[in-house]
């Protein structure tokens, strides 16, 4: 059985394990706030609040319903924007109110759910930003925007660690919020599923490419065995596999070591998808253009596995992804650990992506680089390349060929010919061959001119980008 708390409703229920939660708040609940739209969680339109108990505290965040497995909701608390109504107006029903931000009315919703989210969230967030996976289909956005800067600032009201105590004595909640935590600890563990069970983490991919599959197999939830957290051990830095994108681009562990991470984040899928998708699930996903993926090479992660035995090896991430969607895993073996070395003080970091869309979309080509100069001598570089191999692929013999050089035009006009015989890009509903190897590129080059524009010649830089010829 799986338990949960909808909106000020116990949950027990037998539905299939792999049912989209959206199904089941529409279908049986009949909530019909929550909408159906593009299923993809691209739309935004079916978000929810989750809640989790974590040390006598509910944790709430945003997420998309339609790519939520039930299972993965046993013991949460979930809201739909009718477990947010109250006598009167709560303060963001009321500013799209104001704003005359509601027009035809099918996404407002989700964006009242998002900016509530943002009021319940457990740190301070650019209101823009919350809404970022909610897509408006009257194109009316100035008026949903100037809603959220108003929620903004009733944000910076709000004491950190006291969002929901907060609100409700302001009667920005329903008052059921208050009783939520000793609800969900009457919730019992659930038992995973057999071991022929399908195995899904975020299922941010899953619930797109197999949602039939899942919706008829036995589950087993990894959210409920993968470690989550994140230590300093032995000098490393040690990621639980089961941490949300989130999570990890905005702790405060991983901003002491690498400030520049949580910048890059509105690059990377949108609020709810960076809430829900893991980096496991990132990683054994394959995608060549999977952006954690390219991350986390720039940042020589390396993989802690672990099979049923418990028996563990670590592995390199560059040397995990064999080809098209193969990976170095054995039967039975799942990621625990994704481990990186800080970052020294000396060692600067960026991220670059190409796709049709600034913001929630796939990359035609992404790219990140950590480069450890001394002066005009670079003393090492870390450099990844997606869309222009069958992987997520480190440029070993770019970052190589870069080792010891000067910082220089002429070396990076050298260190383009390597680039360009190290990538194999192929046509695809991305781009043509060539046009990726021009963005690649493009990409590299873009790299120095940001960390290093005060450095180098900018203009023999964009000399590079306009006339360096592209190899076959």
């Amino acid at each position: 059985m799986i338990e949960f708390i909808l909106n000020n409703q116990k949950v027990t229920t037998d539905k299939p394990a792999g049912m989209s939660l959206l199904d089941f708040i529409r279908k049986d609940y009949h909530l019909f706030g929550t909408k159906i739209g593009c299923r993809e969680g691209d739309c935004g339109a079916c978000t929810v609040l989750e809640g989790s108990l974590t040390d006598g505290r509910v944790r709430y965040k945003t997420i998309v319903s339609c790519l939520t497995p039930l299972i993965n909701v046993h013991g949460k608390h979930i809201v739909t924007v009718e477990g947010l109504n109250m006598e009167d107006l709560s303060p963001v029903q009321q500013a799209m109110a104001d704003h005359a931000a509601t027009q035809c009315g099918f996404c407002t919703p989700g964006f009242v759910v998002s900016l509530t989210g943002l009021l319940l969230s457990d740190e301070q967030k650019d209101p823009l930003q919350a809404i970022s996976g909610n897509i408006c289909r009257c194109t009316g956005y100035k008026s949903i925007e100037k809603a959220a800067v108003e929620t903004g600032h009733l944000k910076q009201s709000i004491p950190e660690g006291k969002e929901i105590e907060t609100m409700l004595e302001k009667e920005w909640l329903p008052d059921y919020f208050a009783d939520i935590p000793e609800l969900l600890k009457e919730i019992p563990p659930r038992t995973n599923a057999q071991d022929n069970s399908v195995k899904i983490a975020g299922g941010t991919d899953l619930m797109v490419q197999q949602h039939d599959v899942i919706r008829h197999s036995d589950i087993h939830p990894l959210l409920n065995t993968l470690p989550s957290d994140i230590t300093v051990s032995g000098g490393k830095i040690q990621i639980g596999a089961g941490i949300n994108a989130n999570d990890f681009l905005h702790n405060s562990l991983i901003g002491e070591y690498f400030p520049s991470l949580p910048e890059h984040a509105s690059l990377i899928a949108s609020e709810q998808i960076r809430n829900m998708g893991t980096l496991a699930g990132n990683m054994v996903n394959a995608s060549p253009i999977g952006d954690m993926n390219i991350l986390l090479l720039a940042l020589e992660a390396t993989l802690l596995l672990e099979n049923r035995s418990e028996k563990q090896r670590e592995l390199p991430l560059k040397d995990f992804f064999l080809d098209y969607k193969k990976l170095d895993l054995e039967k039975e073996e799942l990621i625990k650990y994704i481990v990186i070395e800080p970052q020294k003080e000396d060692v600067l970091f960026n991220f670059e992506k190409v796709s049709k869309r600034t913001y929630l979309d796939i990359a035609s080509v992404n790219s990140a680089i950590t480069v450890n100069s001394e002066g005009k001598t670079i003393r090492k570089i870390n450099f990844a390349l997606g869309g222009i191999a069958a992987i997520p692929k480190f440029m070993a013999k770019t970052s190589a060929f870069l080792h010891g050089k000067e910082l220089s035009i002429d070396t990076l006009g050298k260190a383009l010919d390597v680039l360009q015989q190290e990538i194999a890009p192929i046509d695809d509903i991305r781009g043509s061959k060539e046009y990726k190897r021009l963005l690649a590129r493009q990409l590299f080059l873009q790299h120095f001119l940001k960390l290093f524009g005060n450095m180098l010649d900018e203009e023999g830089i964009y000399q590079l980008m306009t006339t360096k010829s592209i190899a076959s």
